[in-house]
């Protein structure tokens, strides 16, 4: 990917593909993607601003330790990092294009319902 805004994009298309997912926007100028009303990825900003940089944020458990080696990734704020989610800059040097799919199937997996997630 050549941008960050084109890794958002594509990363963005690939979550709403998984079964049942669809686009929210709970807070303003940030979106997220839900399955059964549960947010899998958070893709941030969609302008960054001096005090937001885009990000995206996912929950992870095997690739966990992998998302936090990315340089600038760290434990979600607000406690959610306790539970797995990592907020990764998308202007990082990021992994190749398909660990990021990974790595959103994986949260996908994590927060869908079984029956969901046995679809993939």
């Amino acid at each position: 990917m050549s941008s960050w805004r084109e890794t958002r994009e594509a990363l963005r298309e690939y979550a709403l593909s998984l079964p049942e997912a669809f686009e929210d926007f709970p807070w303003e100028g940030d979106a997220v993607v839900k399955v059964n009303k549960k947010i899998f990825v958070f893709l941030g900003v969609t302008e960054p601003t001096e005090k937001y940089r885009p990000t995206f944020g996912v929950k992870l458990n095997t690739a966990h330790g992998h998302a936090l080696s990315v340089p600038g990734a760290a434990p979600s704020r607000y406690g959610l990092g306790r539970s797995g989610w990592v907020t990764v800059p998308f202007e990082a040097d990021l992994p190749a294009f398909d660990v990021l799919q990974d790595w959103v199937e994986e949260s996908y997996r994590l927060v869908a319902p079984k029956r969901l997630s046995k679809l993939l």
